[in-house]
């Protein structure tokens, strides 16, 4: 039987679990499955009416068949108690993005139905939906003026080209072309997971006319910039905005010819909506990321985040207010020491809803925009995008047992405790009779003495008196978190519905508890991080006397992949078993082959011929002769960042050691896992390797 039949079979098997689930007929208890975690419908854009009545969202499902995901937009109306969700967006091809028309009558959104991305319009009073751009190129992002008449937008071209169907043509003659090699001459070659063709993010503006489309030719207005806008690879809508009369755009865009690869150096500028001027710097005068620049509801005020170090990815973003008539700036709230992840103006202008880590949690803040003073709105989870209105706020939070859900809350309630209402409950039916593992925060003294976090979650069906094997998890970034939220790709659940107990610190480095305290990890990649999940691995044991420390297994990607052959080196007998995702194995070969070389030169202290030692302290290759521990080496072939030859020679000193080891490659993916039979294949493949080793 093929892979893709198994892998079919598995989850039909799955859906069949699902179907009697939503039977009246109680079913037995179970765990959750990656199965389960494939085929949950996941919601998200959460966006408000103007008058606050009504809430569009996009609701993402599985096709397994396809191997990919399908997106289709949602409505909710708040005024109705209880409404039932109402679908309104239908087909093979994905709708999102969605923006509502200034007086409430109509959704605009971004769909490939027509065969390409473009602008689509769906009136709510009845009606198909028709189509706003009608453009040779892709539309990747878009964002609709405050009066309704003109779209800015974002298309891939060449900036040469005087216009888009120069690039059009450009780009069918390449495709007819047989010769496929490529000649540069700077960086970026590659990022992410694309080689670069040449074309850059380029925003464009067009005046949408009295039969609701895009007729005339649209005009430039970041296409003098040599930088990609929005960013890439993840730069989306909020790296640009409308002025409340419509008449300007503020946007953020990496103007650094060679040293773009070492730079993350963003400025903000702003550029009359429909042309004819040169873009204006803003923010000449910082070196390091200035970004989503937002105009406050009078205009007078422009909010964007910043950082202060550069060449830094992980540095603190603090929120900047400039005076539009003066350009004056000052920092708000700059002695909270918390890095602001998105925010929004509160309609009155007084005030920001700022999502931000925070000691485990992904919680989102009110802060006033006179005095700074800081006020947390939610309480435990992770809030994803959110939304406000008036005086309502919608918002999706999600937590280690929950996706992500919708919530509306009031603004005037200014506390963590304020009522919330639950506005959805998707796969309530599907996963009825799953029993989701018990999770607790706990605290221990780690590196230096200071105080350090993490989680601990028992199996599905844990009994008291039982131990458990461990699946002690490590996160990547390595300026990131692991705590209360719910993920797709490293799900803590997966491995309670397994019966594994799971441990998952976060060590010096970390997000949420002080900048200080993420830059601890810069220069030190092997010290505190490791002395915190070594105590931390050792107080979760005496605490809580369920995990079974004998019968442990580490698992990590990206800077957990680097840990998981740090440990091989340096904590040899620590673990029965390891899984290194993309992990960094030779720190020189990674100086001289990542496209993002901030990363790499930050986080060492300069390039590999200016501080070769620092590079050489804390690099994995220089230990290979401890190693003993079997490892599972996952690695994506389209991994950019932490490119495939890390993988492989991870997989050879592992070989020629002789230690047991098996390599999982994924030609199609990138830094992360996506396609769902992947998924599917990966979890399996892992938890196989995690049983062959954690078996009484």
């Amino acid at each position: 039987m093929s892979l893709r039949l198994l892998l079919l079979g598995a989850f039909s098997a799955a859906m069949a679990t699902t179907a009697a689930a939503a039977e009246p007929a109680l079913a037995a208890p179970r765990g959750f499955t990656v199965e389960d975690m494939v085929a949950m419908e996941r919601v998200g854009s959460p966006v408000l009416s103007p008058d606050a009545t009504r809430v569009v969202y996009t609701v993402r499902t599985t096709n397994l068949e396809k191997n990919r995901g399908n997106t289709q937009l949602w409505m909710i109306d708040l005024r109705a108690p209880n409404a039932a969700p109402r679908q309104l967006t239908r087909g093979d091809a994905s709708a999102s993005d969605p923006q509502w028309s200034p007086n409430g009558d109509a959704i605009y959104f971004l769909s490939g139905r027509s065969g390409s991305s473009q602008v689509w319009q769906l009136p709510l009073n009845g009606g198909e939906a028709a189509k706003v751009t009608d453009l040779a190129l892709d539309v990747d992002t878009y964002r609709l003026s405050p009066q309704g008449d003109r779209l800015v937008f974002s298309m891939g071209v060449f900036l040469d080209c005087a216009d888009i169907a120069c690039t059009r043509k450009r780009l069918d003659e390449k495709a007819k072309n047989k010769a496929s090699g490529m000649v540069y001459d700077q960086m970026f070659v590659r990022h992410w997971d694309t080689w670069a063709d040449g074309r850059r993010n380029a925003l464009y503006s067009a005046p949408i006319d009295a039969a609701g489309k895009v007729s005339a030719a649209p005009v430039s207005l970041s296409g003098t910039l040599d930088g990609d806008a929005p960013s890439k690879p993840f730069g989306d809508n909020g790296e640009y905005h409308f002025s409340p009369d419509g008449k300007t755009v503020a946007f953020s865009v990496r103007v650094a010819g060679r040293t773009e690869s070492w730079s993350t150096n963003f400025d903000v500028y702003t550029i009359p909506a429909a042309g004819g001027q040169a873009p204006r710097n803003l923010t000449a005068d910082n070196p390091a990321w200035d970004a989503k620049a937002t105009y406050s509801p009078d205009g007078r005020t422009l909010a964007y985040v910043a950082m202060t170090k550069p060449g830094f990815e992980a540095d603190r973003f603090h929120l900047v207010l400039m005076d539009v008539a003066t350009g004056k700036k000052r920092t708000l709230a700059d002695d909270w020491d918390r890095s602001v992840a998105d925010f929004r103006w509160t309609p009155d202008g007084k005030a920001f809803l700022v999502a931000a880590d925070d000691v485990g949690q992904h919680r989102l803040f009110h802060i006033d925009a006179a005095s700074g003073k800081v006020n947390a709105l939610t309480g435990k989870g992770a809030v994803g995008d959110f939304d406000v209105r008036g005086n309502t706020i919608v918002l999706a939070q999600a937590n280690l047992a929950s996706g992500a859900q919708l919530y509306t809350r009031k603004l005037d309630a200014k506390s963590e405790n304020a009522p919330m209402v639950q506005l959805t409950r998707q796969n309530a039916a599907a996963l009825a009779n799953v029993r989701f593992g018990e999770y607790e925060q706990f605290s221990f003294a780690g590196a230096d003495g200071e105080t350090v976090y993490g989680h601990v979650m028992k199996p599905w069906n844990a009994k008291a008196g039982e131990k458990y094997p461990v699946a002690f998890l490590v996160h990547g970034g390595p300026q990131g978190s692991f705590g209360n939220s719910w993920s797709y790709r490293w799900n803590p659940q997966v491995y309670a519905g397994a019966g594994y107990a799971t441990v998952f610190i976060d060590f010096h480095g970390s997000t949420g508890y002080g900048q200080k305290f993420t830059d601890a990890i810069s220069g030190d990649w092997g010290g505190k991080p490791l002395i915190d999940l070594q105590k931390g691995l050792e107080a979760a044991t005496r605490k809580f006397p369920w995990l079974d420390r004998e019968r442990s297994c580490a698992l990590g990607a990206s800077y957990g992949g680097y840990m998981m052959n740090w440990i091989a080196g340096n904590w040899p007998d620590g673990f029965k078993c390891l899984v290194n995702h993309d992990g960094v194995f030779d720190n020189r070969g990674m100086a001289y082959a990542t496209e993002e070389l901030w990363f790499t030169e930050w986080e060492n202290g300069g390039t590999y011929y200016d501080a070769p030692a620092k590079y050489e302290q804390f690099n994995p290759v220089n230990f290979v002769k401890n190693w003993k521990t079997p490892m599972l080496v996952v690695q994506g072939d389209l991994d950019f960042r932490i490119p495939t030859a890390q993988g492989l020679g991870t997989f050879t000193a592992l070989q020629r050691r002789g230690i047991p080891s098996k390599l999982l490659v994924f030609p199609d993916e990138n830094h992360w896992v996506l396609k769902p039979a992947n998924s599917l294949l990966w979890h399996h493949t892992v938890l196989d390797w995690l049983n062959t080793y954690t078996k009484k």
